[in-house]
């Protein structure tokens, strides 16, 4: 687990007209403030980032589908500085990700469907604090493939 990152799991509350997808609640502990929420779908096998925040905290949850998030910190002083970390989120791990400012992350859509990514972060977007890497460059020590174990 990479230091600060926190992971709640989520309700899903379903009847017969359809669900509700609980995501974020102001009087959670981990909510911090809003600044903006905004959705990105990806098609399957598609890989969105490397993206550093520099000031803003990202709030994850994936309402459709299923991701591959990686999460690389890059804060020098960091205990978890240089760690790695996947989690699988989406229809078979509906949660949340609280990502602080100066994790590198990125996220690969995975199965045979399109994913829908929520994103509610602390501050409206500003392409000023955000850095942006290549997906399959070295910045981060990881190769996207799947892993056969």
């Amino acid at each position: 687990m990479i230091e600060n990152v926190i992971i709640t799991k989520l309700k899903k509350i379903p009847d017969e007209r359809g669900s509700i997808f609980h995501m974020l609640r102001s009087d959670d502990p981990h909510f911090k403030k809003f600044g903006e929420i905004y959705f990105s779908l990806a098609y399957p096998g598609v890989i969105k980032g490397w993206h550093e925040h520099t000031k803003q905290e990202q709030n994850y949850a994936v309402i459709d589908g299923m991701i591959k998030l990686v999460m690389y910190d890059n804060r020098n002083n960091s205990k978890t500085f240089q760690s790695l970390q996947e989690v699988f989120i989406g229809d078979l791990n509906y949660c949340l990700v609280t990502i602080p400012f100066g994790i590198i992350m990125g996220y690969k859509c995975i199965g045979h469907k399109t994913s829908i990514l929520a994103n509610c972060s602390t501050i409206p977007h500003d392409p000023k604090e955000m850095i942006s890497y290549d997906p399959l460059g070295d910045k981060v020590p990881y190769q996207w493939d799947i892993k056969f174990k």
